[in-house]
């Protein structure tokens, strides 16, 4: 997610809800791509998400009369945020190709840990503290568990889970970049610009590497479509900026937990795919390590 520094305060109940609905919308984007799977090719896919989001961002900028304008250098900046952006968002689509909404969800959510990591060496003042050590462990603990699938029909999703994995990573690697150069652009260029700079790549990339870009169009893939783009790309990012200008980093990020619990559960509901004893193990290991990362002590007065 985007941060810049604001000030933090308690949600009202009306406004907490609301976070955890946006918490739930990111959290099932996983499953909406499987489904749009079903009749587009998997670069194709993210090209459709990306540039109907592209569009739909751009006509609210235009609207609500943000400015679009940026210089020669946030150019080359945001050409970088770009480039890594669609790799690591290849990798996910690729990856997720490969394995279940489910699974995948659990291995993107280790995005915060990575960044976690990467910011106590690159950025200075960001140390990693006892308690969030301790989140991190949980959180990789979590991904042992789900490594730990007998071997058959789950074997196979392993190549998938390490390409997610290693899109995790990169993300992690543009959080990093993103929080050095952030406050010299308002928030949504950090979604926007990378959006457009990455939507031909995925058109070009998806006409040399899917077998077939568009195959089945009907009513449930439209609609997967439409989700990704507007639901999760645009309302999602419009309504988190919103909330994060209100209310703070701090008060939003303790709801991001709901997202694993969201992707895993929907994608059996939904697709139904197998929910393990040691999938649900990791879930929770890697919940409970978003927790511990993100909770704040709170002392009694004296």
């Amino acid at each position: 997610m985007i941060e810049k520094n604001t000030t933090d305060q308690k949600l009202p109940l009306s406004s907490a809800l609301f976070t955890a609905f946006i918490c739930i919308l990111f959290g099932s984007n996983a499953v909406a791509i499987k489904i749009a799977f079903e009749g587009v090719g998997v670069f194709t896919t993210a090209g459709l998400r990306f540039g109907m989001a592209s569009v739909a961002i751009s006509l609210w900028a235009i609207a609500t009369q943000k400015p679009l304008k940026i210089n020669k250098k946030q150019f080359y900046q945001m050409l970088i945020i770009g480039i890594i952006f669609f790799v690591q968002l290849s990798l996910f689509y690729f990856g997720i190709s490969k394995t279940n909404a489910s699974r995948a969800t659990l291995f993107v959510n280790l995005q915060p840990f990575f960044l976690l990591v990467l910011a106590h060496y690159f950025i200075s003042g960001d140390q990693i503290s006892k308690r969030k050590l301790l989140g991190i462990l949980a959180g990789f603990s979590g991904v042992a568990f789900a490594f730990m699938e007998n071997k058959g029909a789950a074997a196979d999703f392993q190549t998938g889970d390490l390409i997610v994995l290693i899109a995790a990573f990169i993300w992690a690697c543009n959080g990093v970049y993103t929080k050095k150069i952030i406050e010299n652009f308002e928030p949504f260029h950090m979604v926007l610009y990378p959006m457009m700079i990455a939507t031909p790549l995925f058109f070009f990339e998806a006409y040399v590497l899917d077998s077939s870009m568009i195959f089945e169009i009907n009513s449930k893939v439209i609609l997967s479509l439409l989700y990704q783009a507007i639901v999760t790309g645009s309302f999602g990012f419009i309504a988190w900026i919103a909330m994060l200008k209100k209310y703070g980093a701090v008060s939003l990020h303790s709801f991001i937990f709901i997202m694993p619990i969201a992707g895993v559960l929907l994608g059996g509901l939904v697709l139904g795919e197998p929910i393990t004893v040691k999938i649900l193990l990791s879930l929770a290991l890697i919940v409970s390590g978003i927790f511990i990362v993100n909770l704040k002590w709170v002392h009694a007065p004296t």
